[in-house]
């Protein structure tokens, strides 16, 4: 924020003849030992298979469909549901005109608790989508904070709240908490927490206001996420918070446990690069895939490959399982059982993804007993490597390898 009387900075230059993905692994840990910056722990539930609503229902959400899809996701091996847009407004033109009150749209889903109750029987933890900053016109919520926007779609019916005021930060705080109180979440999808933001006119503009208790919106935007992630614990200390890659940074770490690759529905490939993008950086927070789809007339070996290319992620399915073919369905649970089987691998072994230049042809993962290669594209594989001195996957002769 301007005036600045003298800012500071400092700068990691890595001059050794290291692989980038170590250095990059290095920085990670740099930025996690820095105490702005220190992560949130990771459940182990953060770290399974999910399945989403987005892809598959968008707001078409009906409570009985939600749970027989939970059903068939908890056969083949996804142990969590994600409810994302829709669940808050009877309107389904898509865009955030109707967001802000967070009321649950009685003509999808009568009863809420109800609802996750019953998806909590057959297993499965509750993870709701929620548009942060976002207001619309339409919500009651806009005419107790219209005159509180950092900056309004005018255009579009809806506006950015202004994170500067206490009393936007406490409304959004109480949400949540109401909402795990009410409903027994067990988390939170929190979106477009990157549009709070302003231009240099803006923040000239807005410095005198009264009523706020910041000047700088990013130190405003980190009181609000530090808050929420310290409240929700208090009432559940294993929330799930999940963000989208455009907003993954190390400080975003303090607060999520789960990093989402951004959205690219039905591409392999993009989400291949964007899961190892994140992962490079990310430690040990849950990195996941974009919710993976694929049409029911492909054949099987073709919508696999919507698994294999995130074999290193956390997968999140977002296809209506009880419309495959027997054999997509088949192909699912095989994949889901192999990840799982080898997760201690493929999410924690020391990960060398080669060749980013050429989207990461080769990505391997090991541990001293296991090393797993994914192959992308025609190249030679040397899986039979003596390990230099002190290397982190600290391999071993013994080890088993899959291909």
């Amino acid at each position: 924020m301007s005036p600045l009387s003298s800012y500071e900075a400092t700068l990691r230059v890595d001059l050794r003849d290291l692989a980038y993905y170590e250095s990059l692994n290095q920085v990670q840990q740099w930025w996690s030992h820095l105490p702005e910056t220190v992560p949130s722990p990771v459940p182990a539930s953060a770290r399974e298979p999910m399945y989403s609503t987005w892809y598959s229902f968008h707001q078409q959400l009906v409570p009985e469909a939600i749970e027989e899809q939970c059903r068939l996701a908890k056969a083949v091996g996804c142990e969590t549901i994600i409810v994302d847009d829709g669940w808050q407004t009877a309107n389904n033109a898509r865009g955030y005109a109707y967001c802000g009150d967070w009321e649950v749209c009685k003509d999808k889903i009568t009863d809420m608790r109800a609802h996750v109750e019953r998806v909590h029987a057959l297993g499965m933890t509750y993870i709701l989508w929620y548009s942060v900053p976002y207001v619309g016109k339409m919500s009651k919520a806009w005419h107790r904070f219209s005159d509180k926007m950092l900056y309004t779609i005018e255009s579009r019916g809806w506006g950015v709240v202004d994170p500067r005021f206490p009393e936007v930060r406490e409304y959004l705080i109480s949400l949540y908490e109401t909402a795990i109180r009410d409903w027994n979440l067990d988390g939170f999808k929190l979106d477009f927490v990157d549009s709070f933001y302003l231009d240099g006119d803006q923040q000239q503009e807005g410095e005198g206001n009264s009523g706020r208790d910041y000047v700088s919106v990013p130190e405003a935007v980190d009181r609000l996420m530090t808050d929420i992630v310290h409240r929700l614990r208090k009432l559940k200390p294993d929330v799930m918070i999940e963000f989208r890659q455009s907003y993954v940074g190390p400080r975003m770490r303090k607060y999520g446990n789960m990093f989402r690759a951004a959205d690219c529905p039905n591409d392999a490939i993009e989400n291949r690069v964007r899961t190892i993008d994140i992962r490079l950086l990310c430690g040990d927070t849950a990195a996941h895939a974009d919710m993976l789809m694929w049409h029911p007339e492909e054949p099987p070996e073709s919508a696999a490959l919507q698994i294999i290319n995130v074999l290193f992620a956390v997968p999140q399915i977002s296809v209506l399982l009880d419309r495959l073919p027997t054999q997509h369905l088949g192909m699912v649970t095989f994949w889901l059982a192999f990840w799982s089987e080898h997760r201690d691998v493929l999410l924690d072994g020391y990960l060398e993804p080669h060749h980013p230049e050429l989207l990461y042809p080769l990505i391997v993962a090991s541990d001293a007993q296991k090393l797993i290669a994914a192959v992308y594209q025609r190249t030679v594989v040397t899986l039979e490597r003596d390990c230099r001195q002190g290397h982190p996957c600290q391999r071993n002769a013994g080890r088993r390898v899959l291909d």
